[in-house]
Parts: C-alpha cells; sequence; structure tokens
C-alpha cells in the first residue's frame, strides 16, 4: 500500500508540474500579446467577470478574444494547482498515517 501511494504521489506532483509549465506557457504567451498591444489592466479583474467585460473588453473590444483567453488560462492554472496540491497533500497524509500505523 505504502508503495502505491508513493508511486500516486509521485505521479501527481509531475501532472502538477506538468500542468503549470502547459498553462504558464499560455498565459505567458497571451500576456505578451497583451503587452505588444499596450492593454493594461488591473489583476484583480481576471477574477471579477463582470467588471472584466464592463472596464476593460468595453475598452478593448478588438482585443476580447486575447483577454478572456489570458483571463481563462490564468484561472484554469490556479485551479488544477489547488486540486493536485490538495489530492497531494492528502495523499501524503494517508502516507504518514500508514507508515506509523501500518
Amino acid at each position: 500500500m505504502e508503495s502505491t501511494l508513493m508511486y500516486l504521489i509521485i505521479f501527481l506532483f509531475v501532472l502538477l508540474l506538468g500542468v503549470n509549465i502547459y498553462f504558464r506557457i499560455k498565459v505567458i504567451r497571451a500576456f505578451n500579446l497583451l503587452k505588444n498591444q499596450r492593454i493594461q489592466f488591473d489583476a484583480a479583474l481576471v477574477f471579477q467577470k463582470e467588471k472584466l467585460k464592463n472596464e476593460v473588453l468595453n475598452k478593448y473590444p478588438a482585443q476580447a478574444d486575447t483577454i478572456l483567453s489570458f483571463a481563462r488560462y490564468l484561472k484554469y492554472s490556479i485551479s488544477m494547482a489547488i486540486v493536485l496540491i490538495a489530492l497531494i497533500t492528502l495523499f501524503g497524509g494517508v502516507l504518514m498515517y500508514y507508515r506509523q500505523h501500518g
């Protein structure tokens, strides 16, 4: 059981690393497009969809797809990392329990 949990934790860690790299590349590409077009907005607006639409998309309607992609990739990156970190922590706790009581 311990070895299975160890392999699962290692797999989740590698998955976390891969997802992080993938979405980081996507976020950086979208950010560079926004930077090259001189589009600036507050980072907090990424998590507030209504304000993002009202304040930023109305100001830069031609770049709406890029702005929405940037916000979406950033949200995906954060949510996937949170879920995978929680799973790694959970399986690590279970592994510690089995090592002490098993």
